[in-house]
């Protein structure tokens, strides 16, 4: 579904990607592993378009997006629900979700608001709430509400359930779990391996721009090693 290959990406005179590649399969569930400024976010971006990088290809579904804009890139099929939430404040959590409403893709069970209400229960009681007054769970269910909106074949969730409560985060495995058993194809960043083990497929570990490991759950899971010297704080 999504192939990157050699993907190299500058800030300025600073490079921060040195030959990514990594690609996702229909249904998959992958995971950017890594600490913090490995390049995870710099990744997503630049899948998006959001940071201009350059590769030998980015293609999605077989078609090359490497040039193009971010909304066409989003256009196409791929949700992202970034980091920091970036919800908006000064919307209500209902305009929040139909801001983004659309199904382009002609999808035959598409999302809509009463189907995100049932992945996100909390929200229904909170419909009418500004965004900037929810709770950080509140928002980042919220966040990965209006990426489903857009009906995505592909979603980008970076830093999944950082800073959240430990219930939360359980709500928001739970709600990935659900997503993953539905098809949806996942690519998400966190720190939390072990409840990443139980919903990924493969996983890719950055360390300083480069993929350092990849590989399938059963080997990461069983490399202490390798988590301790990639992973660990």
């Amino acid at each position: 579904m999504l192939e990157v290959s050699a993907l190299e990406t500058h800030y300025g005179d600073a490079q921060a990607l040195f030959g990514i590649d990594l690609r996702i399969d229909k249904g998959e569930v992958v995971t950017l592993l890594g600490r913090n400024g490995m390049g995870k976010t710099t990744t997503i971006n630049s899948v998006m378009g959001i940071t201009r990088g350059s590769a030998v290809h980015i293609r999605f579904e077989g078609q090359e997006i490497l040039s193009q804009q971010s909304f066409r890139v989003a256009q196409l099929g791929i949700g992202l629900v970034p980091e920091g939430r970036q919800i908006f404040p000064n919307l209500t959590v209902r305009e929040n979700l139909l801001a983004t409403a659309n199904n382009r893709l002609q999808l035959s069970a598409p999302w809509n608001l009463q189907r995100v209400l049932e992945l996100f229960p909390a929200l229904q009681s909170r419909l009418d709430f500004m965004g900037n007054l929810l709770s950080g769970g509140e928002q980042q269910m919220l966040a990965i509400g209006r990426a489903l909106m857009t009906n995505p074949k592909l979603l980008l969730l970076d830093d999944a359930t950082e800073g959240l409560a430990p219930l939360v985060r359980e709500e928001i495995w739970a709600a990935l779990a659900e997503l993953k058993a539905i098809g949806l194809s996942i690519l998400v960043v966190d720190k939390n391996v072990n409840d990443l083990l139980r919903i990924a497929d493969r996983h890719y570990v950055l360390e300083l721009g480069r993929v350092a490991w990849s590989g399938v759950s059963a080997d990461l899971a069983q490399d202490k090693q390798l988590q301790q010297r990639y992973l660990g704080v």
